[in-house]
């Protein structure tokens, strides 16, 4: 199967040792690059590099872990990928009750691997899976039904955190896109759209232009004040030890909105790691009413309009399947016939969302 990122890693290693004199302090000494490493399964949306640093300052030896997210190469799966958004968002969070890793670096040129990349601290821990889902096996279905319940709870505080932060007085304004729309939904709608045009130009998928329809139909009330938005707000993108979140990661679908955007990416996750693969739900993890009543508590705020951000979730996760079907075929590692695009869990249960409306 093709590598999706062709990146000469021993490579990069050397780009790196030559690079990490000029940015650190002044009398650093022995600076050492230690082997460079990418984590399972990624490469898609992003490039992963991971290493560790030791250098000798102020007369100490300093031994960190990084990691760096790179542009990606070649084949992308988002229309575009703006690093910069990303550092600011997760350098704003440093000093706010969000975990989140802390930003280091930011190299924005390209010139010295290649493409643009930030450098965050690395955070030892374990990520629900997503492949096999973390409902079939491993640590998290391990953990006593207490546990489970712990780690779901804490995922369901720390959206109450996000959504209780201030755009504002973080200065997240980058996030907006008023080119888009009036409102930061009709901004989401457009965006997806724009996507689902450039990634499916020829062709007309099933679900994904009758769910942009009732949409943008049936759009709710919006909020006075947009809130952040985490985007990609799911346990696989949460660092733990044990049940407890270490650090929160992978805020490149962030924006300015509803904060029920990320409740119903969740409860549609959800939905996919369960009803979606014929798996149960873990015995600790809160069911859809169990998860909305608790959110509602910690929060304060209304879930009303939670069912239409959920349908939302199932069109804009289908036109990302979308695309990664493209990227796979595009890597070989699904053949041109198989119908991904359509034929996939997620497109699946965005077909039933909108036959339970009457749409299909």
């Amino acid at each position: 199967m093709p590598a999706p990122i062709g990146r000469d890693l021993a490579k990069t290693r050397k780009q790196l040792q030559a690079w990490f004199p000029g940015v650190l302090p002044d009398d650093a000494s022995d600076v050492e690059v230690g082997e460079v490493t990418g984590p399972g399964g990624t490469g898609f949306s992003s490039d992963t590099l991971i290493f560790e640093l030791r250098y000798r300052s102020a007369g100490e030896s300093i031994e960190r872990g990084y990691v760096a997210r790179v542009h990606p190469s070649g084949f992308q799966l988002f229309p575009e990928y703006d690093l910069p958004a990303q550092f600011g968002v997760m350098k704003a969070l440093w000093n706010t009750p969000v975990p989140v890793p802390q930003m280091l670096y930011e190299e924005r040129s390209g010139d010295v691997i290649g493409q643009p990349f930030y450098l965050m601290s690395k955070v030892d821990g374990q990520c629900p899976a997503d492949n096999p889902p973390y409902t079939a096996e491993g640590w998290v279905k391990d953990l006593s039904e207490a546990d489970q319940r712990t780690l779901w709870d804490g995922y369901l505080d720390i959206l109450v955190e996000i959504h209780a932060l201030d755009p504002v007085e973080l200065k997240l304004d980058f996030l907006a896109k008023p080119e888009l729309g009036a409102t930061a939904l009709d901004q989401e709608l457009a965006y997806y759209e724009n996507f689902y045009r450039w990634t499916y130009p020829d062709e007309v998928h099933p679900h994904v232009e009758p769910g942009l329809a009732w949409l943008r139909a049936n759009k709710p009330p919006q909020p006075e004040k947009p809130r952040l938005v985490w985007g990609d707000s799911r346990i696989g993108n949460m660092i733990f030890d044990g049940p407890r979140c270490l650090a929160v990661i992978d805020w490149e679908m962030a924006r300015l909105g509803d904060p029920m955007m990320d409740l119903a990416w969740g409860l549609f996750l959800s939905r996919y790691h369960t009803e979606g693969t014929g798996l149960p739900n873990l015995p600790g993890f809160r069911n859809r009413e169990e998860t909305i009543a608790y959110y509602e508590e910690k929060s304060g705020r209304s879930a009303e309009h939670v069912a239409y951000y959920e349908v939302l979730a199932g069109m804009r996760f289908s036109v990302i399947l979308i695309s990664l079907g493209k990227q796979m075929k595009h890597y070989e590692v699904l053949p041109e016939e198989v119908n991904f695009e359509v034929e996939n869990p997620v497109s699946m249960l965005h077909r039933k969302q909108l036959e339970a409306l009457g749409v299909l």
